[in-house]
């Protein structure tokens, strides 16, 4: 899987939506802010925009010890 180099802004978009799903209570605004941050990015950056989902919820879910 591609690495990324994440904004922290991002990260926290999705740290905030990951809660929310824990807690079952994520929100449309907030998925659909990480929905537009993360194809922001990747259209910024040239790289397909599933390959950066994955990636940013791999980040987030589950860091690297």
């Amino acid at each position: 899987m591609a690495t990324f180099d994440f904004p922290d802004t991002l990260l926290q978009l999705e740290r905030t939506a990951w809660e929310e799903i824990q807690n079952g209570r994520l929100t449309v605004d907030t998925a659909q802010a990480v929905q537009a941050a993360v194809t922001a990015f990747a259209i910024d950056g040239g790289h397909d925009r599933y390959a950066v989902e994955m990636g940013l919820k791999m980040s987030v879910r589950h860091p690297a010890g």
